[in-house]
């Protein structure tokens, strides 16, 4: 350890001390504002559901951009080069302005507080009960990844041991969360996504020149290990893990583009939340909409920084040759940084990293809260309380899930690449999901004991899949375990629930208007137009077939 520390130690200066003091009294003190504006529990876990789309657009893509996107993209980038974004162009935008078109009009509509809300309407209490607990398990392992990369960055800026750059990052999410609550969270989101740009375009740009442009990338990327396979999004082979150009194919577009996309952007609650929180359904339907359109150019600023640093950093350079050394491929962005950046320019790029964990891990509270709050303690726990209770009891829970997330963060830190064990995670919990939802949401006949235990079903196939792999039944290397865990999983789930459901009674027409497709008026399915949504650029189907034109145009070119 410290002989790591010493390569990745940063030479800040008190000019980056004073950038990076500044952007933590903004972010505290934006806590400090939205504490005012909460008076109750829907103002403490949904903002009150008043925000406007072009601020809840970008809170959902910053959400987001913690370190899955930062450090574990980066980390895919330097690994396997152009094939990583597929998890933006086709893990990603589709399933994103699926939600804004079909599915939030269902979640908006309906006044559900929460993903798992919806199951309870759809499905009943064990369905309820086994995604609530899923996703708050979910939440506290994701919050462990970003706080432990957020304590990564202290440890290397300030040399502090990494327990204590946990507690100190911890304690610093921790403070404007409990104080104003979603409201605090999706602000900071929107102040952290200029910061993450503003630090990360510049790294590319010098990146960039130091390598020689684009074609000296495209040269020193084709004699590395790799070769020039790393330019070219498709097959995709190392990425998928399989050896067959057309089996890579359809691992990716199936188990990624479909199963753990979908899983995640369209029954994540911390995405999701952000949408709920907006102003009317318009609103939300554009929420998912609008922040595709940064989406799909995060790729040039978090996975080309990636590649420029397996083939400009010498350390990074010999791990990728040998598998072995005192780096790994996790480091990327911070030897990138170490070696390009002047004083200055380095206290924005560290404060870009510092806000991107930050942003990612006050997701997953703010959610984790809700999600404990009302559909576990307000549930099972503790009922019938005034709703001052259930605000007291949203900070408490913060507090505990901040400390369950100090402790997760030591599994995040076992992972060379961190996208490996979380694109694991996304196949035990959302793809299985997923199944359960989208054929509840558009077959009818379908029971609330199929709702259940399909979603057990599924989780179970997705972890007797990774234990296949771990122990070396079936070799996938990459992340090809994750995929196929995945589509197993989803088809699992689904021929489980048809099974089930055929042998058990599914609910009266009349209780599911509002939760199935074929049920619901048209009427309910779509928003009124309200002052202010006349335009055309604020037409939800327009802007989503926009992006959808533009992200195809993204993969010919790159492809």
């Amino acid at each position: 350890m410290l002989a790591q520390q010493s390569i990745l130690r940063l030479d800040a200066t008190a000019i980056d001390y004073i950038i990076i003091a500044l952007y933590f009294g903004f972010v505290l003190g934006i806590g400090y504002l939205a504490r005012r504006a909460v008076s109750n529990s829907l103002d403490f876990f949904l903002s009150g559901r008043s925000l406007p789309a072009w601020v809840t657009g970008l809170a959902f893509i910053s959400a987001n951009l913690g370190a899955i996107e930062i450090m574990g993209m980066s980390a895919n980038g330097a690994q396997y080069g152009m094939p990583t974004v597929h998890y933006f162009w086709i893990g990603a935008i589709p399933a994103m302005l699926f939600l804004g078109v079909v599915m939030m009009p269902f979640y908006y509509g309906s006044k559900v507080r929460s993903v798992p809300e919806f199951m309870l309407r759809r499905f009943g209490r064990p369905a309820h009960l086994v995604n609530a607990i899923s996703f708050a398990l979910a939440q506290v392992l994701i919050a462990g990844v970003n706080l432990f990369l957020l304590a990564t960055i202290v440890n290397v800026l300030l040399g502090w041991p990494i327990w204590v750059s946990v507690i100190v990052a911890a304690l610093i999410v921790l403070s404007y969360i409990t104080l104003g609550g979603l409201s605090a969270a999706i602000y900071n989101e929107v102040l952290q996504f200029f910061v993450i740009v503003a630090a990360l375009l510049p790294l590319t740009l010098v990146g960039l020149h130091k390598v020689g442009g684009w074609q000296g990338l495209v040269d020193k990327v084709s004699a590395s290990p790799g070769g020039s396979e790393q330019l070219s999004a498709w097959p995709g082979n190392a990425l998928s893990g399989f050896s067959n150009n057309f089996l890579s194919v359809i691992g990716i577009v199936f188990g990624l583009g479909f199963v753990l996309s979908f899983g995640y952007w369209t029954t994540n609650f911390v995405e999701v939340q952000r949408a709920m929180a907006s102003k009317n359904m318009s609103a939300a339907r554009r929420t998912p909409i609008i922040g595709s359109f940064p989406k799909m150019f995060v790729p040039f600023i978090v996975i080309i920084p990636g590649m420029i640093a397996a083939v400009l950093v010498p350390e990074l350079a010999q791990f990728k040759q040998t598998g072995s050394g005192e780096v790994d491929y996790n480091d990327a962005l911070l030897l990138l940084m170490r070696d390009l950046l002047p004083n200055g320019m380095l206290g924005l790029a560290i404060t870009g990293l510092l806000a991107s964990f930050m942003a990612g891990m006050a997701a997953n509270l703010s959610s984790f809260n809700t999600v404990m709050s009302y559909d576990i303690i307000e549930r099972y726990v503790i009922k019938d309380r005034p709703d001052a209770f259930y605000l007291r009891t949203g900070r408490w829970v913060t507090v505990a899930g901040t400390v369950i997330a100090i402790g997760t963060a030591a599994i995040a830190s076992g992972y060379s690449n961190l996208m490996d064990y979380l694109q694991q995670l996304f196949s035990f919990f959302n793809a299985p999901l997923f199944a359960t939802f989208i054929l509840g949401m558009f077959w009818k006949r379908m029971t609330a004991a199929a709702g259940w235990i399909g979603l057990v079903s599924g989780t179970a196939t997705a972890v007797l899949v990774f234990i296949l792999s771990e122990t070396g039944v079936i070799n996938l290397p990459g992340q090809g375990a994750s995929f196929v865990g995945a589509g197993a999983a989803f088809v699992v789930d689904i021929l489980v629930s048809v099974v089930v459901s055929k042998l058990t009674r599914p609910k009266e027409e009349s209780d599911l208007v509002g939760l199935v497709y074929s049920l619901t008026p048209k009427e309910q399915r779509t928003e009124v137009t309200v002052r202010g949504d006349h335009g055309w650029y604020r037409r939800p189907v327009l802007l989503a077939g926009i992006s959808l034109a533009m992200t195809i145009a993204l993969n010919i070119i790159f492809g």
